[in-house]
């Protein structure tokens, strides 16, 4: 219970008890802690999805390299292959 004090006319002061006022300090409390703790809850949640967001970039970064490498090979066997290919229509017109 809360208690207050008041002076009244005549000089005197006179306690009185609040018991709405404790509960609804209690109440007002329990909700306070609850709230800390869901946004807790939201900083945690926030700090793994920028983690995991920040190991995704690098991933699709090093996937990004290594399709611009198979490119470039694919490139250089398919001009390696026409080349064979012209070498071989050569050898059969001079035959």
């Amino acid at each position: 219970m809360c208690r207050h004090s008041v002076t009244i006319a005549s000089g005197r002061r006179r306690d009185y008890i609040l018991p709405m006022a404790d509960n609804i300090n209690s109440t007002f409390e329990h909700e306070l802690k609850r709230l800390e703790k869901r946004v807790d809850a939201l900083v945690r949640v926030c700090d793994q999805l920028q983690d995991e967001n920040r190991s995704l970039k690098q991933r699709q970064d090093v996937l990004t390299s290594e399709r611009a490498n198979l490119l470039q090979k694919n490139e250089q066997v398919r001009a390696r292959v026409e080349a064979m290919i012209g070498r071989l229509k050569a050898m059969e017109q001079g035959s």
